[in-house]
């Protein structure tokens, strides 16, 4: 039995998410993902204006009047969100951790797919895949999967991407639309086994990746001797921030980060959307689904 504070967060949740869901990502949803085509429905008889190219020859020679094949889009889709569990998400300097973030961005997205009747699956994820929740429809399908990212307890504390987007190509066969949300904080990669890990899984999958930031990942404030903690490795290391010197270094570095990240996404083609803990994540979600939509519009 889910104890009843467990409870109250989800439907916190559910709420919050169903609103904007109602209110603005239903329909800009629907109009930025599509179905994996046309499928056959039926055979009918030609009428004018039809293409010739859709006359179906064996029907027609076997009836003696024209006939053509008639198509619909296959509008059903399959969501994946993989949501990073690592360390380093259970963490905000001010506004929502990023796990708690991740959540309610993966609601969002999870109630504006059923509400097109798609499938939604979760992956959750260290160093390596830790939970997978094969896709499906419907409303309790999708409290559990938020349930899950709330209150998961991961066995590891590092990322490392690569071994997990190898798992995702074995379990999902089917092209699908597949949400990253992490920090993308691995200590140890330098992007390279990354890039080419996210390269070969956009050839079979839609990728976005969500990333998810906080203001002191990028700026340290000036407040004398402070102790830096590495959440995923455990490293510590004391540093004196109220040299400018060490500050500016410790921004350029993060700058640096940031940039060579977007790089990455850009040079392989994944729409990538970046979402901090101190702002509300309604804007960069609207933006996104608005460049989406106008750029396959052209």
């Amino acid at each position: 039995m889910i104890p009843k504070d467990v409870l109250d967060k989800i439907l916190r949740i559910d709420i919050t998410t169903n609103r904007l869901v109602t209110d603005v990502f239903a329909g800009a949803y629907h109009s930025v993902f599509k179905g994996r085509g046309m499928e056959f429905d039926e055979v009918r008889e030609y009428q004018p204006g039809d293409d010739i190219r859709s006359i179906d020859w064996n029907v027609t020679a076997r009836t003696g009047s024209a006939h053509v094949k008639k198509y619909v889009e296959e509008r059903e889709l399959t969501v994946m969100i993989l949501v990073d569990a690592s360390a380093s998400v259970h963490f905000a300097s001010r506004g929502q951790m990023k796990n708690k973030l991740a959540a309610e961005i993966a609601a969002v997205l999870a109630f504006a797919a059923i509400r097109n009747n798609d499938k939604v699956g979760l992956l959750m994820f260290t160093d390596a895949p830790e939970l997978y929740i094969p896709p499906k429809k419907g409303k309790t399908h999708v409290l559990r999967v938020i349930r899950e990212i709330l209150f998961f307890k991961p066995r590891a504390k590092a990322t490392h991407l690569p071994k997990v987007l190898e798992y995702l190509t074995k379990v999902l066969r089917r092209r699908s639309t597949v949400f990253i949300i992490s920090d993308f904080l691995d200590p140890n990669d330098d992007f390279g086994p990354m890039q080419k890990s996210l390269r070969i899984a956009n050839q079979h999958h839609d990728l976005i990746a969500i990333t998810l930031t906080d203001p002191r990942e990028s700026e340290l404030p000036d407040c004398n001797l402070v102790e830096l903690l590495d959440a995923e490795t455990g490293s510590k290391m004391v540093v004196d921030t109220s040299s400018q010197r060490l500050r500016e270094d410790y921004h350029s570095q993060a700058v640096s980060r940031i940039k060579n990240r977007s790089r990455l996404f850009d040079t392989i083609g994944i729409d990538h959307i970046d979402i901090s803990t101190d702002v509300p994540y309604k804007k960069a979600l609207v933006s996104f689904f608005a460049q989406r939509r106008h750029r396959l519009a052209k």
